[in-house]
């Protein structure tokens, strides 16, 4: 996507380092001097129920309480700051990511963000755009402080002296109007791509199903398995438990002491490490010692188990994973161990599972977790060797050229949000006329 785009006749000076030239009619002020800090809370208005938070893509945004990993207590949201329609909102945590921008919605957002009256001499629209830009990114990147990489923030006294560029209003309106045209389009060719990822995960997933429960031979002789779910098989495959093929092995709780620790020789997986789309994983974010190991009492996981979670949101995911090397788990976690006597091949496993949710054996309560009685009674199918042998052969071919689709696609994606962000940057900046 390319527009041909003019410069403004004329440029100065701005005399600061990290803004370089500016349009010759474009002034510069203070955070300070625009943006007047709001202190509104909760306990002050009682009329404002909307949970807020602020996306690193599209800035302020209503928070979905219930993909929240905890929930807030009740007494605790006196505290949180109002913010209304109009104003910034700002998580000082973030700003390297993108953590602020004008809110479209009235609610209120954590005590450790910040809302800010915006002045009537500078243009709302305009002003989300420019701050949330690669180049002011940038220098809020510049102004972090910390000792931990995941506390680093930006110190309001640092935040409040940041230069802000103020067009004419009129200039101002235009950008924002030009702005707001050019990535609502962009955004919705982005939407397109994201739903032609979701379709061939779909169809890759109805293709997996398919396949480990009907074969690839369409025209094979069929036969009723007595088992909802699976309904006809092929008449030369089996049906057995689940239990008779494998083992079920539950995790262990996660101490603080090792949290983050990369050194030891088992990964010590938790629900994150097997989120995304590889079939297998070596590695995780926190590694143990055989002593830990030893000294705790954890059960160790045998290379090629399917590992899955058994326990809270993620169960709605679904994921799976084969793990190719010995590891501990997590007590939200579950590994299928094949038995050593079994005929199922471990890759038809892993894809068999995938066919099962595990939503269809979730114990009601505040927090869903599988039933482990029911599940270990679940009737599988097994084709003959040399099928489950053709079957992943099959499957593999197939979900290889669907994985690179989705990651051309995803390519495409990454080009659009380039775009974007390049436009953004030329247009809040001067670099371009509009």
């Amino acid at each position: 996507m390319t527009t041909k785009l003019q410069t403004y006749s004329k440029y100065k000076d701005s005399s600061i380092e990290w803004l370089g030239e500016i349009p010759s009619d474009w002034d510069i002020f203070t955070f300070k001097k625009i943006f007047k800090l709001s202190n509104e809370r909760v306990e002050d208005v009682s009329s404002v129920e909307l949970l807020l938070s602020v996306s690193g893509y599209r800035g302020v945004e209503p928070r979905n309480v219930e993909s929240m990993e905890g929930q807030m207590p009740s007494e605790d949201i006196g505290k949180y700051r109002i913010v209304r329609r109009g104003q910034l909102a700002v998580n000082t945590m973030w700003l390297n990511c993108a953590g602020l921008g004008v809110s479209d919605y009235e609610g209120y957002i954590s005590p450790a963000y910040r809302a800010y009256n915006i002045d009537r001499a500078v243009n709302k629209k305009f002003v989300h755009h420019l701050l949330r830009s690669s180049l002011y990114i940038q220098k809020y990147t510049s102004l972090l402080y910390g000792l931990r990489p995941n506390s680093l923030q930006v110190k309001n006294y640092d935040f409040e002296k940041i230069e802000i560029l103020v067009p004419p209003l009129e200039t101002q309106k235009r950008v924002a109007d030009f702005l707001d045209e050019k990535t609502k389009i962009i955004d919705e060719l982005i939407a397109k791509k994201e739903k032609m990822i979701e379709l061939l995960r779909e169809k890759r997933a109805v293709l997996i199903t398919h396949a480990v429960t009907k074969g690839l031979d369409p025209k094979a002789k069929m036969k009723p398995s007595g088992i909802d779910w699976l309904g006809d098989i092929p008449e030369g495959w089996k049906v057995t438990k689940l239990r008779r093929e494998v083992s079920f092995q539950n995790g262990h709780g996660f101490p603080d002491e090792i949290q983050g620790q990369d050194e030891g020789e088992f990964p010590f997986l938790k629900v994150s490490d097997i989120n995304g789309e590889q079939i297998h994983i070596s590695s995780a974010r926190n590694y143990v010692s055989a002593l830990n190991v030893k000294s705790r009492g954890w059960k160790i996981i045998p290379a090629g188990s399917v590992l899955t979670a058994k326990i809270g949101a993620a169960l709605a995911v679904n994921h799976r994973k084969i793990n190719d090397v010995e590891c501990i788990i997590d007590n939200n976690m579950l590994a299928f161990i094949l038995f050593k006597k079994t005929c199922l091949n471990h890759n038809y496993f892993f894809m068999l599972s995938k066919s099962f949710d595990l939503n269809w054996f979730v114990n009601p309560g505040a927090v869903p977790s599988v039933d482990m009685f029911q599940l270990k009674e679940l009737i599988i199918p097994v084709p003959q060797t040399g099928e489950q042998k053709r079957i992943i052969d099959f499957l593999d071919a197939e979900t290889k050229r669907i994985e690179k689709n989705v990651v051309l696609i995803k390519l495409q994606i990454d080009q659009l949000k380039e775009y974007r962000s390049s436009l953004i940057y030329s247009a809040v900046t001067g670099r371009i006329k509009v």
